[in-house]
This record gives C-alpha cells, structure tokens and sequence, in this order.
C-alpha cells in the first residue's frame, strides 16, 4: 500500500535543523567530535526555585486533570502583572492574553485563525522558518519582506507592493531578531502600527528574545508598548529563552482582544492547555528570584564577547549582538552559505546554521549561536581559528 502524503506536506521543506542533525551524524560516524554551534537551545538548567515550584505543584491532585485552554486565571494575571511591571503596558487578563504549549504553537496556529487560502502573509527573511510553513499550512501565501544589513535588518514597508497589502493578513516580526539578533528601534515600531492600521493587517509579533540583553539602560521593546500596538498587534511570549526552559513548554498571547479570540479558538478545537504544574512553575519564574536571569546575561554577554573577539581577528565581518545569542555573520569569498557551513562541520566538527535555512536573503551568511558552555566554545573557535 502506498501512503500518500497531502500536497501541504510535499512542500514544505526538511526543516532546518533536522537537516543539521543528519550531518552532524555523518561526521560523527567518522569519528569527529561534534561541537554545535548551531540550534538556539540554551545548555544551562532551569533555575532551581523553578524546578521547586514544579515538585510541590506536580504533586497536587488538583493538577492531574484536563488543564482550561486559556490557562489558569493565576497564569494569565501573572502574565498582565508582568507587563505592566516590564513595559509599563495594561492588559486584561481574562481578554487580552492566552497561555501558549511554548510560543511556537501559537505561532503555528495563528494562521489558522485568520487566512484563507490565497491571502497573504508579510514574513521577514530571513526568518524563523514556522511563519512561512504555518502561512502555506493554512493555504496563504508566505510573501518575504527581506531583512537586509543595509536596512539594519528592519524590513522596507515602504517597498511592498500595493497588490500585495491589499491581500495581506497578517504581518509576522521578530525582534530581538533571529538569526540577526538586530533590536527594532521605537521609531520602527510606529511605522509598523501605521502600516498596519492603514492596510488592515494584524501584526503578529513574536518577543522571545526580549529578555537577553546586553545594555540595561535600553532593553528592548515590546510592540505593545507603541501607541495603538494592541490595537494592531498580538505579541508572542516565552519563558523558553530567560530562564532555560525550552523543553518545558510553555508560553502566551497577549494584544488585541478579538485576534485572541481567535488564536483561543483555534486552541479549543486543536489541543489542550499547560499541564498546571507548568503553569505554576511560569508563575514562579516571572514572580520568583530574578538573579539567575541577571546571571545568564552576563553569562551570554562573556560569550558574545569571546566569540566577537576570535571571528574579529579573523577577519571575518558582523555586527556585535545588542541582544539575543546569536552572532550574524557573512561567509567569506565566494562560498555560499551552506558551501561554508559544510565546509567548518566537515573539517572541524563544528556545526555553523547556514543563513539559507532561515529563507533567501539568509544567502551570504552564517549563524553562531551561544548556547554552549565557554570550554567548548573555545575549543570550537580555536579549531574554526586553525582551519584557517
């Protein structure tokens, strides 16, 4: 019997880092120690107040059965508590915010909520990969807004073409930006309020990397916080990157009422809520001891530095990182992208992410992502260094 697959399915690419994991295991079997400097995936622990929290909730009955789809009252409040407390911004929690099984999944099923087939969907590019899979999921267009070096890796709103606004939906942007780790400025945030307010496009932003910063005096911006942002705009959160939880989870929506709404409604019918010892968890963490968070900016900003420091001496050209932990970087020569990234994984061991997986305007450079301890690290710089 042959099994068919949906015509969805035959066009979406392998996903990226899938790929990476397959050669990473080619060289491997060769005996090559493998250090990834590839997947986003923070190496150190959840805070242990964190994992406390969840110990003493996991163990209430009260825990055990089917969790609400919009999150637990208690959940949602911290949320609204926290962005009132983080960005001076006011939001009804029983309205304006749903818990997410990690920012990924709302991400995903946004799209659903509001694109028929034949709309369009604004992405940047390059750009986390779900934006353009879910649009094509759903039967949309992905259209590329390029994020180029020139730009400061802000989109050119102005440079969209009128046919494409007037069947655009949705507007997907990242800032702090993976791969770019590029901040949006507030100006920045204005213009995309007024883009979408005059287009009719719902701008859906996703902020998980807000909290990773490196200038205390100017951390980066909620699009909440612009003038009519919620009035345009829902924002994606996640306790995944500030306090290393990516396997826990865990995540929200918060903005406009209606555009909520919807998201909660697509939940309903898809899947479940947040275990509610998880949630009880995130409560903790946004509420508990936030030193650990200090901690692990400094952490990542002793990184960025060792890592600027090696690629510098090398000649190699990027923008120091303002936040995020991630390095953008151009390949050298001629190589493509994928050419160069193959090249440091085969003669190194050292996986680099080629800027092409994150979309056609990714051509040109290499991501380096921070999530490894500062040992390997070194050693992965010293062996990129002795390649030459």
């Amino acid at each position: 019997m042959k099994i068919e697959q949906a015509d969805r399915l035959k066009a979406v690419p392998r996903y990226l880092f899938a790929e990476i994991d397959r050669m990473k295991a080619e060289v491997a079997a060769k005996g090559i120690d493998i250090i990834s400097l590839g997947i986003g995936d923070p190496d150190l622990p959840t805070p242990s107040n964190i994992i406390e929290r969840l110990s003493q909730a996991a163990h209430d009955p009260r825990n055990h059965q089917y969790p609400s789809y919009e999150g637990m009252p208690a959940f949602r409040k911290t949320i609204a508590d926290w962005y009132a407390k983080r960005f001076q911004v006011g939001l009804d929690p029983d309205r304006e915010v749903v818990s997410l099984i990690g920012s990924k999944e709302g991400i995903a099923h946004t799209p659903l909520a509001f694109v028929n087939p034949g709309d369009v969907v604004l992405c940047p590019d390059p750009g986390y990969p779900v934006y353009s899979i879910s649009t094509l999921f759903a039967g949309g267009e992905a259209y590329p807004m390029p994020l180029l070096e020139k730009n400061g890796f802000l989109p050119d709103l102005g440079s969209i073409p009128g046919q494409i606004r007037k069947k655009a939906k949705l507007m997907f942007l990242n800032y702090p930006n993976n791969p770019t780790s590029a901040v949006a400025p507030k100006g920045f945030f204005e213009d995309v309020v007024a883009f979408a307010r005059d287009n009719q496009i719902l701008v859906c932003h996703d902020a998980a990397y807000t909290e990773i910063y490196f200038d205390e005096n100017d951390p980066p911006r909620s699009f909440l916080q612009t003038q009519g942002g919620s009035e345009v705009g829902i924002e994606f959160g996640s306790l995944s990157k500030p306090y290393n939880m990516t396997g826990w989870r865990i995540g929200w929506a918060t903005g406009n009422t209606e555009a909520i709404a919807a998201l909660g409604k697509i939940k309903t019918n898809i899947d479940s809520g947040i275990f509610q010892a998880v949630q009880e968890a995130g409560i903790e963490a946004l509420t508990g001891d936030q030193s650990p968070l200090s901690n692990l900016r400094e952490i990542y900003r002793a990184r960025r530095d060792m890592a600027c420091s090696t690629f510098s001496r090398l000649g190699f050209t990027f923008q120091v990182p303002k936040a995020a932990f991630y390095l953008w970087v151009k390949t050298p020569g001629d190589q493509s992208s994928a050419q160069f990234a193959a090249r440091i994984l085969n003669e190194t061991g050292v996986v680099l992410t080629p800027g092409t997986g994150f979309g056609k305007y990714g051509e040109g450079f290499f991501r380096v992502s921070l999530t490894i301890g500062e040992d390997r690290l070194s050693e992965a710089l010293s062996r990129i260094e002795a390649a030459g």
